[in-house]
């Protein structure tokens, strides 16, 4: 496990303390150019829409590239502010992945919106930084990103498991990421992610490992239950140690990424945002889902979250009813059960009005038409 000699080691580099320093001075909003006026709402609920990237990754039958650009397009235009676009893993290990460079080349960009990729390695980064490198900085479109995610397990044994390292072994391989791609003007997000195998993690080491993303110039470290077996009193028990004692993380820099395995995906949300975090990760039609945990299902639903504040004290970026559109089309075309309530809920009661619509309309052809039948002949 990340041990605190191998904290204290990397932190005493310069690097590392340049690094800190930026972190402090931060401002608890994301530095973006361009940012919507609501997000200046304390209440305001930033959706960081993952289906894309996290909820296509374990797709057995292979989606092709322009349906991926078209899923992205079509939420950007819904008015989600904050899209996983890809990652750039090996083809070996995630093949579902292995087109993201045509994806963000090919979909459209539009101001104001941020369409994060994720880069496990150097290896990744030096790919994306290629391809960054081939964007004319006089197009009038914008790059095709401005962030990465990088990110770590919480344990030792997902560590071996999903990058062959321990977790502080992890850790060291992405710092020179962290600080080459902020030298190269990229937001960094960074996310801890739990462990199948050994159970219960130790909330402390959740906290270490969020503690050194943070200290590596991450914004924002994202918590994830991704084998979705949290409910909201352990959520609350991690959250409250990641966010009390000594070097306590303020809610402004942790972001919430839970799955349904258990049904407990929104309330888990609910219990975050109640302890100040602003900032979520869902999936639309709950797409996604955990290869290293038999039975996990996806993220929790982009809809069933949006449904969960309707009438609340929150604001979030997205219209609902399209949000649902595009669940129930993305869901037909991988040809698979629609893994949103509400976004059932909301597709079932609008066939319901379109039939009432064509009962109608049928009703008033039979009247006109027996009217007609009935008129006496001259």
């Amino acid at each position: 496990m990340f041990t605190s000699r191998v904290a204290r080691s990397l932190a005493a580099s310069s690097r590392i303390r340049l690094a800190r320093t930026a972190y402090a001075k931060a401002p608890i909003l994301r530095a973006y150019a361009t940012v919507p006026i609501s997000e200046s709402d304390p209440d305001y609920v930033t959706i960081v829409e993952v289906g894309p990237r996290d909820g296509l990754q374990n797709e057995e039958t292979i989606v092709s590239a322009d349906l991926k650009v078209e899923l992205i397009e079509k939420l950007a235009r819904a008015g989600l502010t904050h899209i996983e676009a890809g990652s750039f893993v090996s083809p070996k290990w995630v093949p579902q992945m292995e087109d993201t460079i045509e994806v963000i080349n090919k979909m459209e960009r539009l101001p104001g919106r941020h369409y994060p990729v994720l880069v496990p390695n150097m290896k990744g980064l030096d790919k994306l930084l290629e391809t960054l490198a081939r964007h004319p900085k006089s197009a009038p479109s914008p790059p095709p990103t401005d962030e990465i995610a990088i990110f770590s397990a919480a344990s030792d044994v997902f560590s071996k498991a999903n990058t062959n390292c321990t977790v502080a072994e992890g850790l060291a391989r992405l710092e020179p990421v962290a600080r080459k791609a902020l030298d190269n003007n990229l937001q960094v997000r960074g996310a801890v992610i739990t462990c199948p195998y050994s159970g219960k993690v130790d909330p402390k080491k959740v906290k270490d490992v969020t503690k050194a993303l943070l200290d590596m110039g991450c914004y924002e470290v994202s918590l994830g239950d991704t084998v979705g077996t949290g409910n909201p009193t352990s959520i609350y028990t991690m959250l409250d140690a990641v966010m009390g004692g000594a070097y306590a993380i303020p809610p402004s820099k942790l972001a919430a990424h839970f799955h349904d395995t258990f049904g407990s995906g929104v309330a888990n949300i609910l219990v975050a945002l109640s302890m100040g975090i602003r900032t979520v990760d869902t999936a639309v039609a709950g797409l996604g889902g955990c290869p290293y945990s038999p039975g996990a299902t996806g993220n929790v639903a982009t809809e069933d979250v949006m449904y969960a504040l309707r009438g609340s004290q929150y604001t979030y970026p997205g219209d609902l009813e399209t949000i649902a559109d595009i669940g129930a089309w993305i869901s037909e075309k991988l040809e698979k059960e629609n893994g949103s309530r509400a976004g059932k809920a909301i597709q079932a009661r609008k066939k319901e009005a379109a039939l009432m619509k064509e009962r109608e309309r049928d009703g008033g052809d039979v009247e006109s038409i027996a009217a007609h039948e009935i008129t006496p002949l001259p």
